[in-house]
């Protein structure tokens, strides 16, 4: 007798009924329920287990629910929020620790600054104007860092020292003392 290996099931993890699974012809093939038929064509009950699985990856799933392609926030994946699916793509971003600390300011608060970190200043810049009707956020000063999350936790501990006013990663103060305080770390 010949002995032949199977292949795993490409549908790996994804089986929700292994007794629908046959492999024949040197493939696998989900066989449709015999109340139903292919939801694609309707005209067949068996479809490849590798074609299954291609639709499936393209599939969005928010707490459970599907999500249709045409939605505006479409993303192949099964996600718990919206909010987890659209910050899904910056893992990335969560673990890179490279970037700059910065300080901003605007003219409706005088000798505010604010103080904060991202990789790039000029791009969060651009987010903190559409807060603000006559787009006047300015980036006052920046700053390289290889851990600009460490240096933004120093510049704010070392601020908090000497201003009087604070809130949050804003501070009350003269521009000059916090651009001495971000170039001492």
């Amino acid at each position: 007798m010949k002995h032949i290996n199977i292949p795993e099931n490409p549908m790996g993890k994804y089986i929700k009924h292994p007794e629908r699974y046959k492999f024949v012809d040197g493939e696998w093939w989900y066989y449709y329920p015999k109340t139903g038929s292919s939801l694609k064509s309707g005209n067949h009950t068996r479809e490849r287990a590798e074609t299954l699985r291609k639709r499936f990856d393209k599939v969005m799933t928010v707490n459970g629910k599907y999500i249709p392609r045409s939605h505006p926030l479409h993303k192949p994946g099964n996600y718990k929020t919206f909010e987890a699916a659209a910050f899904s793509s910056f893992e990335k971003y969560e673990s890179s620790t490279e970037g700059e600390v910065y300080i901003v300011s605007n003219p409706a608060w005088k000798d505010w600054f604010k103080v904060g970190m991202a990789i790039d200043a000029d791009d969060r810049c651009k987010g903190y104007q559409t807060s603000s009707p006559f787009r006047d956020y300015r980036i006052e000063y920046r700053k390289e860092f290889k851990d600009r999350r460490s240096a933004e936790s120093t510049a704010h501990r070392r601020l908090k020292r000497i201003c009087n006013e604070y809130e949050g990663e804003w501070f009350y103060t003269n521009i000059n003392k916090v651009i001495e305080v971000i170039e001492s770390i």
